[in-house]
């Protein structure tokens, strides 16, 4: 198939009627990877034609939702370039032209019918034991349109300011095939298709008229977008028929749905909310602050693993590989890897993508972050002291928020015993012992991990005592818990004064 011109271009179409659900954040995702992978521009064009479901703020959250994403667009509204506006409200004088010409060729036709005429039409069609009553090649015969009114009339109502829509006009019993580059071919007849409004009463172009028109004039060479959309593809390829533009029609390629955990249907807000997840990329809030949904960034993931998790809900990279950066993303993406059946969101997954991005984060980055949710431990402690709790804990941390957490033991003054732990593990007829373990590493010269570890062992050989019986107490009245981070480390960076002391208030409080 020819495309319009020698440069991949992609757009990337969302409306401006509230947040941006993470499966066009995915679709966002799959159109930059794919033109920066073929050195193409990745344009953001909003497509705010019904004015009637605009939400204020929406296209600025969009804009924010893809900046912290990292996929930023090459051409947009708030970055001009060659082809604009790129808002479809700023686009209206373009469009009618386009409308004029299929009304003057016979694709197109003008039509009148009231909403209450049309519900006639459908309540007749449906007690006539259609199940789908719709406006078509055989039902615009009955119904008032250019069609089926004298031109002169026609002529009358549009120049006394009747209501009108413009209805494309279907040919019957037509073939329209075209190759998707997920799907292969498709292939769907023209009785199986309305006469669809593609130019509304209030002057406005619907989405099937805008789209097709606006990726013509912008040079769109492949038109990347959900499966939802797969039912009205057969359309815009026949208004690119109409148009001549045959030779200049993009390359489609519909992606597959996101599922529900349980796979049974479309992941919606509403399963988000019912099963405790986000399914926005940042928190949304409508100007009112009427209605507050939460965001990735706002629960705490790195935008890295959330672009990484949405690389994985349809495409395969065909390695073991998993974690990737948006550098590796682009380098390894195709559509040829993106699959056609549905994938399931995991949020069990998502965390776990969080976990591992994380632990290749760089601990410098991490302490930035942390200094922000707490400022207060640049007083009490060195920027070092902090790199090296960073270092020492992020292993099992999940969020940089439970890095604090899980480094409280080594930025608190006071160690906070866990009870249960406590009740389970520590045993008073070994205190003697672990008073004895504890003068014998207090002696260490050179407290490392690596000679505190050594120590630990001698004496567990020479005393005969088991490992799983003394490690837990010690652990307890270091770190106040029984899971942690190595213990050897953990003493290392606690020092041997504070180690004594911890054992000492322990024993004490816990006698």
């Amino acid at each position: 198939m020819n495309i319009i011109n020698s440069q991949t271009r992609v757009r990337f179409a969302p409306s401006p009627t509230g947040p941006l659900h993470m499966g066009g954040v995915r679709t966002a995702l799959y159109n930059f990877l794919f033109t920066r992978k073929n050195a193409g521009k990745f344009i953001l064009r909003i497509e705010d034609t019904d004015q009637k479901r605009f939400v204020p703020g929406a296209e600025k959250y969009i804009i924010e939702s893809l900046s912290w994403c990292g996929l930023s667009p090459d051409e947009g509204p708030e970055i001009g370039g060659e082809y604009g506006p790129y808002r479809q409200s700023e686009r209206k004088s373009i469009y009618f032209s386009y409308v004029h010409q299929l009304l003057e060729s016979g694709h197109a036709y003008y039509a009148f019918d009231t909403p209450e005429e049309l519900d006639q039409m459908r309540n007749n069609m449906r007690a006539s034991g259609v199940s789908s009553p719709t406006y078509n090649s055989i039902t615009r015969s009955s119904m008032i349109n250019s069609l089926t009114l004298p031109s002169d009339e026609t002529k009358t109502r549009i120049e006394r300011g009747d209501k009108y829509v413009v209805r494309i006009k279907m040919p019957r019993d037509q073939e329209i095939k075209f190759q998707d580059q997920i799907r292969g071919w498709v292939n769907v007849n023209t009785n199986n298709i309305d006469d669809k409004v593609i130019y509304k009463s209030d002057k406005m172009p619907t989405y099937h008229l805008a789209n097709v028109v606006d990726d013509y004039l912008m040079k769109i060479s492949h038109v990347i977008r959900g499966e939802e959309w797969l039912p009205s593809a057969p359309l815009h390829v026949y208004l690119y028929q109409c148009f001549g533009w045959q030779d200049n029609m993009p390359v489609f390629a519909h992606l597959p749905l996101i599922l529900k955990p349980d796979g049974n249907g479309k992941l919606s807000k509403r399963d988000g909310d019912r099963l405790g997840f986000p399914v926005f990329p940042i928190e949304w809030k409508d100007e009112d602050n009427n209605e507050v949904f939460s965001g990735y960034r706002e629960k705490g993931f790195m935008s890295e693993a959330f672009v990484n998790m949405l690389a994985f809900l349809g495409w395969n990279p065909g390695t073991e590989q998993e974690l990737f950066q948006l550098t590796e993303l682009v380098s390894e993406f195709s559509l040829d890897r993106v699959g056609k059946s549905g994938s399931k969101y995991d949020y069990s997954k998502t965390k776990w993508f969080n976990q591992q991005h994380l632990r290749i984060k760089n601990n410098q980055s991490i302490f930035e972050n942390i200094i922000l949710m707490n400022d207060n431990l640049l007083t009490k402690f060195s920027k070092e002291y902090i790199l090296d709790v960073i270092g020492l804990v992020k292993e099992r941390a999940v969020f940089e928020s439970d890095i604090l957490e899980e480094g409280a033991p080594f930025f608190a003054d006071e160690v906070y015993f866990n009870m249960k732990a406590v009740d389970k593990k520590w045993k008073t007829e070994l205190v003697p012992n672990l008073v004895l373990l504890c003068d014998q590493l207090f002696e260490i010269e050179e407290f490392i991990s690596s000679n505190i570890e050594a120590c630990f062992h001698d004496y567990l050989k020479s005393s005969g005592i088991g490992f799983g019986k003394i490690m837990p107490i010690i652990r307890i009245a270091i770190t106040g818990n029984l899971a942690g981070p190595s213990m050897f480390d953990s003493l290392e960076l606690i020092g041997k004064e504070k180690m004594k002391q911890r054992v000492t208030l322990a024993i004490e409080k816990l006698k």
